[in-house]
């Protein structure tokens, strides 16, 4: 684990939450059968523990002024390319958007926005899944001002929804924030680890007792000693309930990550836990908790198979550059130009940003999975399901 950069002093009333919310989970680790708990508790309780956690706090998360921006946080172009990839299924199954963990809201508006004059308004319909109050109130106040026209036809729940659901599922950095485990190799063994005391500090131990997924002891066969990753348990418990109730249509995972191959590589050997605060990244989860995103990289390949085990068809994926440029983010730039220079700089700056390896355009990918849904998706005209293992352009094994 690297050194922690010096962090910005958070105020005195986000000091008190945090140590609020400090002091629970000491308690749930005190009286823990073995004196600690499971990383995926510890962070659970760091992200959402109800009033305290970071979700669902009082802290702003989004954007310049909160701790980490996301591709629709950057301007519109991600938004108008993704709808239009979104006009097309939408064309074909009907339905609705439904998005998962809709953050400030910005990304709903970018897409209502865009849409909302290619479809009879009342066919027009948008559903936000969201469990956290205070980004859902977020969320209805932007899209008041966004579409004040459309905000009837949004509707928003907590929980997955249980009526039958057609049209296009997003997930946008929806599962990086999902709660995960963390394993380590020690003394040629697979472990997990866990979160102990020392003192009053939060620390790693190792879980002797706790068994080990064999699929993650299969992965980590052969690295040395102190090598980490993680994995989080509640994605496939998600695609199985979604899968449910999802009758026509697509789902497009947006997210950072990697397929298998590279994901368990031997130089990501302290794994791909980060920290975002006040947009200073780290890797020490135990630093203000309450106030600081916590987060992990997907392993693709394991969610693609989470996702096939449920019922879905794995149907394309690329990295957010290719699918870009293949649902037309020239012909957004091109009508969006304005002929004014420091606009269409603006407009060049962020679609590099979008576009770069070195930014978001290779580390970020986007995965789609179908259900009862044969048309190709525009998306994916590079298709690289051949790098997830096991899947492969025209079927899925």
């Amino acid at each position: 684990m690297t050194h922690q950069p010096s962090l910005p002093d958070p105020d005195h009333a986000a000091l008190e939450r945090s140590a609020t919310l400090a002091a629970r989970i000491r308690h749930t680790i005190a009286t823990a059968p073995q004196g600690a708990i499971s990383f995926e508790r510890f962070m659970q309780m760091a992200l959402y523990e109800p009033e305290l956690g970071y979700y669902v706090g009082t802290n702003t998360i989004f954007g310049p002024g909160g701790d980490f921006v996301t591709a629709p946080e950057l301007g519109f172009l991600f938004g108008r390319c993704l709808a239009r990839q979104c006009k097309d299924i939408l064309a074909v199954t009907g339905g609705a958007i439904i998005e998962y963990g809709a953050g400030s809201g910005s990304l709903a508006c970018t897409l209502l926005e865009a849409l909302q004059d290619e479809f009879d308004r009342d066919a027009l319909t948008y559903h936000i899944v969201e469990p956290s109050p205070r980004l859902r109130a977020r969320q209805r106040e932007l899209l008041s001002e966004a579409v004040p026209d459309l905000l009837s036809r949004i509707s928003w729940s907590a929980e997955h929804p249980t009526h039958e659901l057609r049209g296009v599922v997003i997930a946008n950095e929806m599962f990086d924030a999902l709660p995960a485990r963390r394993y380590a190799v020690a003394e040629n063994q697979v472990r997990e680890l866990g979160v102990a005391l020392d003192g009053e500090q939060f620390v790693w131990r190792v879980l002797v007792d706790t068994p080990v997924p064999d699929d993650i002891a299969s992965a980590l066969r052969g690295f040395d000693d102190g090598y980490c990753c993680e994995s989080i348990p509640g994605i496939g418990e998600w695609f199985e309930r979604l899968q449910h109730h999802f009758v026509r249509g697509a789902v497009l995972i947006c997210d950072y990550g990697y397929a298998a191959h590279e994901y368990f590589h031997p130089s990501r050997s302290d794994g791909t836990l980060k920290c975002h605060y006040q947009h200073a990244v780290h890797d020490d989860p135990f630093v203000l908790p309450g106030l600081q995103d916590i987060t992990t990289s997907i392993n693709f390949s394991e969610v693609a198979d989470l996702a096939h085990d449920a019922g879905f068809e794995v149907a394309g994926y690329a990295n957010q550059a290719s699918f870009l440029i293949h649902t037309g983010l020239d012909r957004v730039l091109s009508d969006a130009s304005q002929g004014d220079v420091a606009h269409d700089y603006t407009l060049a700056q962020q679609a590099k940003r979008l576009l770069l390896p070195g930014e978001m355009g290779e580390t970020f990918k986007v995965l789609a999975l179908t259900s009862d849904y044969e048309p190709a998706l525009r998306g994916f005209a590079a298709d690289q399901r051949h790098r997830l293992g096991g899947f492969v352009a025209g079927h899925s094994s």
